[in-house]
């Protein structure tokens, strides 16, 4: 299986990477994201460590059933060779009804057909207010004529 584009990444290679990514997880479908990962991928999120594709698939599956209604904006920040680095940020309430603005970088290492080996990822998380809410499109992925994080000023 390979899931294009592939490294070396260009600059506009990186940034389809960056998209693509930031599409499939605001799909919200944990089976289908953990395909981007390979078999044995490994992840460190917060405190949390994954150690393959299985673990990535159950791990997004506690995160979706916890973060309701999660919108995601992902950045390129560098790359180079099978590397790429982005910063990001996301909104999502709990059961609560608490919002949250979450604010990381993460640190991406691709397999030469394309899947994520390894993905370091940093977060930051604050409550927020409901009218203080900046992602507000339709679930799902984020239009293309949406404003990005730089546009936001995160």
């Amino acid at each position: 299986m390979s899931r294009p584009p592939l490294p070396p990444f260009t600059q506009e290679s990186a940034v389809e990477k960056v998209r693509l990514a930031e599409d499939g997880w605001n799909s919200r479908d944990p089976a289908k994201v953990a395909q981007a990962y390979t078999s044995d991928t490994r992840w460190r999120n917060r405190a949390e460590f994954v150690t393959s594709r299985e673990e990535a698939q159950a791990f997004l599956t506690r995160k979706w059933n916890k973060e309701l209604e999660y919108r995601l904006i992902k950045e390129l920040w560098a790359f180079g060779g099978n590397r790429i680095a982005v910063r990001y940020a996301y909104e999502y309430h709990d059961d609560s009804g608490q919002w949250y603005r979450a604010y990381g970088n993460e640190n991406w290492a691709f397999a030469a057909d394309g899947l994520m080996a390894h993905r370091h990822a940093s977060i930051n998380e604050h409550p927020i207010a409901e009218a203080d809410r900046t992602f507000r499109w339709p679930i799902g992925r984020r239009p293309d004529d949406y404003p990005g994080l730089s546009d936001f000023g995160f």
